[in-house]
């Protein structure tokens, strides 16, 4: 691409919007259009973000691509504005070993229009039993996890810390002690106890997040705690952070927006770990507004039609949402001034680049990954528009603020929805 989107307001580094030419060129921005031969974009009443970054999603493939492909998956993410997403390993084959990730790097060559980075299992076939081959994998992988599954060893974790630590990668921990799960399903509440569902308890959260934290402080490894879901979680973290410990967190819009109070016998309501009471909603706003929480990622995770029309107790854990993930949180956090923008830039953006050493933030001599969006545009949360496979939301028919016109992810164009043209 070689172009040029004039008097938008842009993000800057210090957080504020101001009004700014962004030149384009190649794969990169660059700061003039010197030699000329730029196609003109009138961004005039648009605004232009850096593009988001997502360290938490399904994609599919290689293995069950009838539920999303890495196609389907990053057309996705480049509606929702996302210029790089980091795939979770629970595939087949599983990333445990070299040839296990080139069979998904092939994939992910043919097919994405972002970047995508993929993590690498902590054990072999995510069984939890021994490492994977981590050695190798180390300068491929955005991280080590065994997404999906807690790692129910403590002798396993340490040793996977002690390795990921030797290699300089983070553990991203799904944490979830399974000898407290007890059939659940659910988030163990006020919906469960009176619809008579079985309840998957916050302790089958943190207890594990603690025991981790334990290990933190023997081996020194960075660590990375996934899709935080409940209060005593969000304590333990923020104690963490003031110790001093290498840990950082993620949650997930639907965290921060639903309490199971707002539950609904359908399977779009259903994801692991589940959406839990009122009071671990607002702990976990009050995290990320105090910076406990780091990120937010949104834990895209679609099924088939089928694999969700059965209700609550049948349907398969996991929602989509890279397509509904910045208009909610614009719309319900940031307009009714529960954050600052400049705070959901932060999560959407920064502390991931940071934090998983994924490249440089929008500017002059950077890659040009960005994204141009109308801030005032409203509309409805349809399924029926969404480019991924995936259809199950919970936030369908919410009313939001903000329409993605075009992502521009590393100088190619990977999404227009037709409205921005050149003059």
């Amino acid at each position: 691409m070689k172009a040029v989107f004039r008097g938008g307001q842009v993000f800057q580094s210090d957080g504020h919007m101001a009004e700014q030419d962004v030149y384009v060129r190649g794969g990169g921005f660059v700061s003039t259009d010197a030699d000329g031969g730029f196609s003109v974009y009138d961004a005039g009443s648009l605004s232009i973000l850096p593009g988001f970054v997502d360290v938490h999603v399904h994609l599919r493939e290689p293995g069950f691509s009838y539920k999303e492909t890495v196609r389907t998956g990053t057309r996705a993410a480049a509606r929702g504005g996302y210029t790089t997403v980091c795939t979770m390993p629970n595939l087949n084959p599983a990333p445990d070993c070299m040839e296990g990730l080139e069979a998904q790097m092939q994939i992910i060559r043919r097919s994405a229009v972002v970047r995508v980075v993929p993590y690498g299992t902590i054990t072999r076939g995510e069984k939890g039993e021994a490492l994977s081959d981590m050695e190798p994998l180390a300068p491929c992988v955005a991280a080590f996890s065994d997404d999906g599954r807690g790692v129910q060893s403590r002798e396993i974790m340490r040793q996977a810390m002690q390795k990921a630590g030797s290699l300089g990668k983070l553990i991203a921990a799904h944490c979830e002690d399974d000898t407290l799960l007890r059939g659940g399903y659910i988030h163990d509440g006020a919906y469960a106890r009176a619809h008579g569902h079985r309840g998957i308890c916050s302790a089958s959260e943190w207890k594990q997040i603690a025991r981790d934290l334990e290990l933190v402080r023997e081996t020194g490894c960075a660590y990375h705690v996934c899709h935080v879901s409940a209060k005593e979680s969000v304590e333990l973290l923020r104690d963490a952070k003031r110790e001093g410990l290498d840990v950082s967190c993620e949650t997930a819009p639907h965290y921060l927006l639903l309490d199971d109070s707002m539950l609904r016998e359908d399977g779009r309501f259903k994801m692991n770990p589940p959406v839990r009471g009122k009071d671990d909603r607002l702990a976990l706003l009050e995290a990320v507004r105090d910076g406990t929480i780091d990120l937010i990622a949104t834990d895209h995770a679609p099924h088939s039609a089928e694999e969700k029309s059965r209700g609550l107790k049948g349907s398969l854990m996991g929602i989509v949402g890279l397509e509904t993930a910045f208009p909610l949180l614009y719309t319900y956090l940031v307009r009714p001034g529960v954050i600052s923008f400049a705070r959901l830039m932060e999560l959407l953006n920064g502390a991931a680049l940071r934090r998983f050493h994924l490249g440089a933030p929008l500017g002059a001599g950077h890659v040009a990954d960005f994204s141009v969006w109308d801030l005032d545009a409203e509309s409805i949360i349809d399924p029926a528009e969404f480019q991924s496979m995936g259809r199950a939301t919970p936030f369908a028919g919410w009313p939001v603020n903000g329409r993605c016109r075009m992502t521009i992810a590393g100088g190619n164009l990977a999404w227009d929805d037709g409205t921005l043209r050149p003059v």
